[in-house]
C-alpha cells in the first residue's frame, strides 16, 4: 500500500476494532435500543456509518475508471479537509446524512452482520488503494456532499472524522442501563 494511504489506513483499521470490541458482547436489546424514539441506536449509527463508507468507496471505484481526466488536490483541498474536519468536532452541529446514504441504508443490520460486513468493506478499500498507481494518489476522486472533491486519503481523513463525530453518541449509549 502506498506510503500516504498506510498510516490512515491503520489508523482506520484501529478504529474499527475499538469500536468491535465495544459491542461485539452487547446483548441485542441494548445494541438495537433507541434512547428516545426518533434517535439512533448504537446498530443504527455503526449501519450508517458503514454504508457511507461504502458508498463513498464505490464513487471513489467508480472515478478511478477515469482517474487521469481528474485533476489532483492541491491547497483548497487541504483547506477544505481542514473545514470538513472541523465541522465534525463540533458537537453542537448536526448534519443531515445525503440523501443517498439515507436512501441506501437499511434500518441496521445485527452486529454479527455488521462485524462481518465492516471487515469485508476494509479489505475490499485495502484492495482499493493497492490499485491506485502513485502517479494518481492526488487525483481527486472522492466527492464529499459539502466539501467537494477530495483525493483518496482525505476521503480516509473524513471516514476517521465521520467515526469520531459519531464516536460520543455511541459511548452515551453504551454507559445508558
Amino acid at each position: 500500500m502506498n506510503a500516504a494511504f498506510l498510516s490512515i489506513y491503520n489508523q482506520l483499521e484501529h478504529q474499527r476494532t475499538v469500536v468491535i470490541d465495544q459491542v461485539k458482547n452487547l446483548p441485542a436489546e441494548k445494541f438495537n435500543r433507541a434512547p428516545v424514539p426518533g434517535k439512533w441506536s448504537i446498530s443504527q449509527i455503526l449501519t450508517h456509518i458503514l454504508i457511507a463508507e461504502q458508498l463513498s468507496v464505490n464513487y471513489m471505484r467508480k472515478k478511478a475508471l477515469g482517474i487521469d481526466q481528474l485533476k489532483n488536490s492541491g491547497p483548497l483541498e487541504v483547506l477544505r479537509l481542514e473545514i470538513l474536519k472541523i465541522s465534525q468536532r463540533i458537537p453542537s452541529l448536526k448534519f443531515k446524512a445525503p440523501q443517498v446514504v439515507v436512501a441506501n441504508t437499511p434500518s441496521a443490520f445485527p452486529i454479527t452482520e455488521l462485524i462481518s460486513r465492516w471487515e469485508i468493506h476494509h479489505q475490499e478499500l485495502k484492495e482499493f488503494l493497492d490499485s491506485i498507481e502513485e502517479k494518481n494518489v492526488k487525483k481527486t476522486i472522492y466527492k464529499h456532499p459539502l466539501a467537494g472533491r477530495l483525493d483518496a486519503r482525505q476521503a480516509m481523513v473524513f471516514f476517521r472524522e465521520h467515526m469520531n463525530h459519531h464516536w460520543p453518541q455511541i459511548k452515551r449509549l453504551l454507559n445508558q442501563n
